[in-house]
């Protein structure tokens, strides 16, 4: 017999942040004995590696909750559609008859309301925090929340905006940072040389959010100074900001930058990127986490991040990584060619990051954190 039965309700079938998580929450479930069937807008990458984990499959396509809907219109707009799907929404939780009802991000937050309404305790496993949404809009996007028995967030700066948004879910929250995989093979610390050329790597969606065009002028910088610098960027655009990438290639494509940046594409895993970097970016402007920034400490690269949200929970300046500034081109400059000119001290940041990741981001422990709050959620 299962321990229970878990419905899992995802809004993507990418392979980027919150749904590599999702991931490995599902191994983590069917590992300690549930059933678990997720429920995904289509078919994609993220279904095949679901089904391989153990879990039954099942399209629902229900309404996502975009940042452009992040007011009062958008919202109302979003529970209308959201009513279309009820119908099915409601057929699924007849069918699969779950014990507890995931939802993963707030960017579905029908699932909550539909879940409780009929009798379902649920949990929603936060991975956004948007610190530039306040007031109503903010009340209303967290809203659904009251729903929830439980509430995971993937930082502390995750749960200080929800609970600014609406106090009264303090009691029901509690953060469980993630949790990742390393490379199979012990990664090898930078090597201390200053010669170049030296490659520096940004793995995230090509979105404003994560800074990639902050991290193209600091490379400019960079080459204004005469040091033998790339920057290879990998990852892929979310529908509706394809505009951004082709801001990006036409200022790759100017004569500071021609032929010093390469564009990857979507890569997973990571780690091929991430080897031999001699330094790794997390330029973000926001980031409720940041994988990438642990799977770089995890690859043994220093990194340099943006002082922001989950990111300062993961870095600790001059210790496990440098922070700098968000949207600062000068100061991601002037760190990346601080560890450029001291490849000891680069190697002793990448060390120690190393070792952090690996004592506080831990597989086991993100997956025996979020077993047991969907088995205290299901209690209850």
């Amino acid at each position: 017999m299962p321990a229970g039965t878990v419905l899992v309700c995802h809004p993507s079938v990418d392979l980027y942040g919150s749904d590599l998580q999702l991931l490995e929450s599902v191994s983590g479930l069917t590992a300690a004995g549930w059933r678990v069937v997720v429920t995904l807008p289509g078919t994609g990458p993220l279904a095949d590696r679901l089904a391989a984990a153990g879990a039954e499959l099942r399209v629902v396509d229900v309404p996502v909750l975009r940042k452009s809907m992040l007011n009062v219109g958008g919202l109302l707009r979003l529970v209308l559609d959201c009513a279309r799907s009820l119908p099915v929404m409601l057929r699924t939780l007849r069918q699969v008859r779950p014990d507890a009802v995931y939802v993963n991000t707030v960017t579905v937050p029908f699932w909550l309301v539909v879940a409780r309404l009929t009798g379902r305790r649920t949990l929603v496993h936060v991975h956004e925090a948007e610190d530039d949404v306040r007031g109503l809009v903010a009340f209303l996007l967290n809203a659904p929340l009251l729903f929830a028995s439980t509430i995971v967030v993937n930082s502390r700066a995750a749960r200080d905006t929800l609970l600014r948004a609406v106090r009264v879910l303090a009691k029901r929250t509690q953060v469980v940072h993630n949790g990742l995989p390393g490379p199979a093979e012990e990664p090898a610390v930078p090597s201390a040389t200053t010669d170049g050329p030296h490659r520096i790597v940004l793995v995230g969606r090509l979105s404003p959010r994560k800074g990639s065009d902050v991290a193209l002028e600091a490379v400019s910088r960079l080459r204004a100074e005469g040091r033998d610098v790339r920057l290879e960027l990998y990852g892929s655009v979310f529908p509706g900001y394809e505009w951004f990438e082709e801001q990006l290639r036409a200022r790759s494509a100017e004569p500071d930058l021609t032929g010093a940046v390469h564009f990857g594409g979507y890569t997973s895993p990571t780690w091929p990127a991430l080897a031999g970097a001699d330094v790794v970016l997390v330029p973000s402007r926001a980031e409720p986490f940041g994988n990438t920034a642990v799977e770089a400490q995890l690859a043994a690269r220093p990194v340099v991040v943006s002082a922001v949200q989950g990111l300062r929970e993961i870095v600790t300046d001059g210790e496990t990584g440098l922070l700098v500034p968000p949207d600062d081109p000068e100061a991601l400059a002037r760190a990346v060619a601080s560890l450029l000119d001291d490849p000891q001290r680069a190697r002793d940041l990448a060390a120690a990051g190393h070792r952090s990741a690996r004592e506080n981001f831990s597989l086991d422990r993100y997956r025996s954190a979020i077993t047991e709050a969907v088995a205290r959620t299901a209690r209850r």
